[in-house]
Order: structure tokens, then sequence, then C-alpha cells
């Protein structure tokens, strides 16, 4: 499937921070969720259950929070020396020059940038499923890396 033409951009003043707002807010209200439960839930475990048993429980759901917190800290950072893309796990640095464009097909869950390299990585601060949102991120992104990532016209 042909990727859809983002409207070209001026682009945007430095530092900015593309964050999903949906994933974002569904990761952090799942971990609070889970917490705030299961604190109730051992509190109100019947005597069976001893301390250890009901830490263990907190601990679990601290675990299931720290990993929505990995989904919810996703974002794509510009400033004037490059771009930062903190996913899931890890965090990329690259400089302006190092970026060589950013794609979004159709039905891809987030960008690729690509890279000088030959490789490249996915941006998953920037959620394919936020239609509008994520065109316009991909398109501010692209005309930042014309700006930044080119070297200048010698004419």
């Amino acid at each position: 499937m042909p990727a859809v033409p983002e409207p070209d951009l001026p682009p945007p003043s430095l530092p900015v921070i593309w964050r999903p707002r949906r994933a974002r807010v569904m990761a952090y209200a799942a971990a609070t969720v889970m917490v705030a439960g299961s604190v109730v839930l051992a509190v109100v475990l019947p005597p069976p259950f001893k301390l250890p048993d009901k830490i263990g429980l907190v601990l679990f759901a601290c675990l299931v929070a720290f990993i929505l917190h990995l989904l919810g800290r996703l974002r794509v950072e510009a400033d004037e020396r490059g771009v930062t893309v903190v996913n899931a796990i890890r965090v990329h640095r690259y400089e302006w020059p190092e970026v060589l464009g950013v794609t979004l097909p159709d039905g891809e869950p987030w960008p690729k940038l690509d890279l000088a390299d030959g490789s490249s990585v996915g941006a998953m601060g920037i959620q394919g499923t936020e239609k509008d949102r994520s065109h316009k991120a991909v398109a501010e992104l692209r005309a930042l890396i014309h700006k930044y990532g080119e070297a200048p016209d010698r004419s």
C-alpha cells in the first residue's frame, strides 16, 4: 500500500516532543488501577494469606506498572543537536546528519527513521493509529530533517 502523503509543513520551533496520547493514557491508567487494586486486595485478603503473600501481590503489581511505564514513556524528541527516540526498552540518540528520512506507510504501527549507516529504527513515540496526529508529526519531523540534516546548498 502506498504511504499517505503528509502535507508540507514548516519546521516547528525546537525543542519539540511528540508523544502518543491514547497509549500513554491507557498505560498509566492501567498501572494506577493495578497498583491501587493490589493494595486494596492485600488489605482485605483473608487470614490464610500471610504478610509475605500480600507483599508479593503488591510487588507483582508494581512490576506490571513498571512495564506499563515503559510503554507510557514513548516519545520522539528533536532539538538543535538531533533526534532522541525513546522506545519501550532502548533510547536512541542521533545527530541530524545521521538521520536521512522518516516514513510512515499505511497500516504500520509507527514510523521508521532511515539512518546514514543503512539501518532504520522504529519511532514508537509517534503512533500510526493516531492518524491525523501521526501524519502531522511525521511531516514536522521530515521538515526538521530537511532543515537540519542536509548539507547546505553551495550556490
